[in-house]
């Protein structure tokens, strides 16, 4: 498997992806809407093909993770993926990692925290202002879920 940064020539690809991943080209956490296919991040590919993906933005010394996908599970895909935005944010000075998912996703929950992020907020009911941003989003996820929250994850970043 090849990781590498999002170059310019792969917008479309990362576009593509969003749309079909994310059910739009947008992506909404904390009342703002992030446009995933402008933004950096880094691609992961095996025998030419995307297996995964991440998108992230930074603002006042922290890096938030806006999109992460492994297209294969289980392979080390997303740890990769995570490996490298840590990478990214001490070369860019920031002191933690952020992200935003929700209530249904118990597997993102798990995933995360066993990579070192803790929960650091909970926003009730803030999928119903998200919703107004991007109507897109489902109203129950998985494991039959009712999706109206949103959870904070944080990793603090030590400089190398």
């Amino acid at each position: 498997m090849l990781l590498r940064a999002i170059e310019e020539a792969d917008r479309i690809v990362v576009g593509r992806l969003v749309l079909e991943l994310w059910g739009a080209h947008t992506a909404v956490a904390h009342g703002q809407v992030f446009f995933p296919a402008s933004l950096p991040g880094f691609l992961v590919e095996h025998q030419d093909q995307v297996v995964g993906l991440l998108t992230y933005a930074t603002a006042d010394a922290h890096l938030e993770i806006v999109t992460i996908d492994a297209l294969r599970r289980g392979r080390g895909v997303g740890t990769s993926l995570v490996d490298a935005v840590v990478r990214r944010a001490r070369q860019l000075g920031c002191s933690r990692i952020r992200l935003t998912t929700t209530n249904d996703n118990l597997d993102a929950l798990r995933f995360y925290q066993r990579r070192g992020f803790r929960l650091a907020a909970l926003r009730p009911d803030a999928v119903r202002e998200a919703r107004r941003l991007k109507p897109e989003i489902p109203g129950v996820g998985d494991y039959g879920i009712p999706i109206t929250d949103e959870l904070d994850l944080e990793r603090w970043v030590a400089p190398r």
